[in-house]
C-alpha cells in the first residue's frame, strides 16, 4: 500500500534537526476504503453512497478524512523519528476532500525540539496528485530511549 518506504528508520533525539524533512507516497484504494469503514463503524453516506456525496456538491464518494490522517501516524511512526516514535499529539486540519484512487504525498519538517522531555514538533501536510493540500497538521512526537 505505502510506496517509498524501505524498512523503518530508527533516529535518536540527537539526530534529528530542526527543517530536517521526510516524506511517503501512497495511494488511496477502494480497498483502503472498505477496511476503514469496516474498522471504525462510520456509515456517513459522503464515504458509502456515490449519488448522496454528488448531491452534497462532491465530485463522487468522500475517503475518509481519518483514513487520510492515519498516513500521519505513518509518518513519524516509521521515517521521522520512526522506530522511538511515542505519538503525543495531532493537530490535523481537513482543507480539500480526497477521493479514491488519489495518489497522496505526506510531508513531514521539524520544526522545533525540547530537549527537556525529547519531543520534536512536526509540521506535516498531505498533497494529492494535483499537489493540492488536503490536510496539514502540527504533529508531537516522543523520541523514547533505547
Amino acid at each position: 500500500m505505502i510506496d517509498k518506504i524501505d524498512g523503518i528508520n530508527n533516529f535518536s533525539y540527537e539526530e534529528i534537526f530542526i527543517g530536517q524533512t521526510c516524506e511517503l507516497i501512497t495511494n488511496i484504494s477502494e480497498q483502503m476504503q472498505q477496511m476503514f469503514h469496516y474498522i471504525s463503524g462510520d456509515i456517513n453516506p459522503l464515504h458509502t453512497d456515490e449519488s448522496y456525496a454528488k448531491k452534497r456538491g462532491f465530485n463522487k464518494r468522500v475517503v475518509y478524512g481519518m483514513l487520510t490522517a492515519t498516513f500521519y501516524s505513518t509518518l513519524v511512526g516509521t521515517l521521522l523519528p520512526g522506530k522511538s516514535c511515542l505519538f503525543h499529539e495531532a493537530d490535523i486540519k481537513f482543507r480539500n476532500p480526497v477521493y479514491l484512487g488519489d495518489s497522496l504525498k505526506i510531508v513531514g519538517q521539524c520544526i522545533e525540539k525540547n530537549d527537556l522531555y525529547k519531543i520534536i514538533t512536526i509540521k506535516a501536510k498531505i498533497y494529492n496528485q494535483d499537489n493540492i493540500v488536503v490536510s496539514s497538521a502540527k504533529l508531537k512526537v516522543g523520541v523514547a530511549h533505547e
